[in-house]
């Protein structure tokens, strides 16, 4: 590929050099290794991003085959996830905010089932759409924190036990407050979070809602959202796991962070 022009999507040498740690699952030289892992990784990013079945891909990248197989090595390790945490931290610290947030943001999307996906969905009343529903917990800066995907039909109070679990993990118990919809009241969810040592607040409408509302808080994860919608594949529900869906969503804000540490 080094003779061909490249996609944007195409990882610089500075962010590959960052990337690399995370990817690199076997030695370098090994015999199994036929093509090289950036343009591998690049196939990948250039698919998420336009979103492409599988067998379109264009010729100039490595087989989609060999691109399909180290993904499924790269979600089963969850190099994704830790990639995408390491840079939110790097990100905060460029900032000058703390390296780990205090406070989160919890929501969640629909997205359309597939074929291929709709052997899991569910049906969401509310958005009249069948598919699957990502939950996602982000900092202050919008940057992912945790995500679980399940059907549309679960609600959106039954995960917070789990995103607040996962955000405590990641950010070594560090959040103490997160900001929510009217769809998290009650006493389960506050419970839920509670006894993960945060506090949920729920932030309501001052007043009846005509149109668009910017709500305080709450703005910055339906940020997010349409971040994550900019990468194609994010658009609808293609895959056949759960799994794979939530790691290209850890892929698509590692790529934003990346950017908004080396494009800037």
């Amino acid at each position: 590929m080094a003779s061909q022009k490249p996609y944007p999507t195409d990882v610089s040498d500075e962010e590959w050099e960052f990337c690399s740690q995370f990817l690199v699952l076997m030695k370098d030289d090994a015999p199994q290794r036929t093509y090289a892992l950036r343009d591998i990784f690049n196939a990948l990013r250039w698919l998420v991003r336009a979103g492409c079945s599988w067998r379109l891909m264009p010729h100039e990248f490595p087989p989609w085959s060999v691109v399909y197989q180290q993904t499924r090595r790269w979600v089963k390790a969850g190099c994704f996830e830790t990639m995408a945490h390491e840079l939110r931290a790097i990100v905060r610290l460029a900032l000058e905010r703390n390296e780990q947030p205090s406070a989160a943001i919890y929501d969640s999307r629909t997205i359309q089932s597939m074929p291929e996906s709709g052997g899991r969905g569910g049906y969401d009343g509310a958005k009249k759409r069948k598919g699957s529903k990502t939950h996602i917990a982000v900092d202050t800066l919008g940057q992912l924190l945790a995500l679980k995907v399940t059907p549309a039909n679960e609600q959106d109070r039954g995960q917070v036990g789990e995103l607040t679990q996962a955000i405590q993990e990641a950010t070594g118990n560090s959040v103490e407050v997160a900001w929510v919809d009217q769809g998290y009241t009650g006493a389960e969810p506050a419970e839920a979070a509670a006894a993960h040592g945060v506090r949920l607040e729920v932030v309501k409408h001052t007043e009846a809602k005509r149109g668009f509302v910017l709500l305080p808080r709450r703005w910055v994860v339906e940020r997010s959202f349409a971040w994550a919608a900019r990468f194609r594949r994010l658009a609808r529900d293609y895959e056949r796991l759960a799994s794979t869906l939530a790691a290209y969503h850890w892929l698509a804000f590692a790529t934003l962070s990346l950017q908004a540490l080396f494009k800037c």
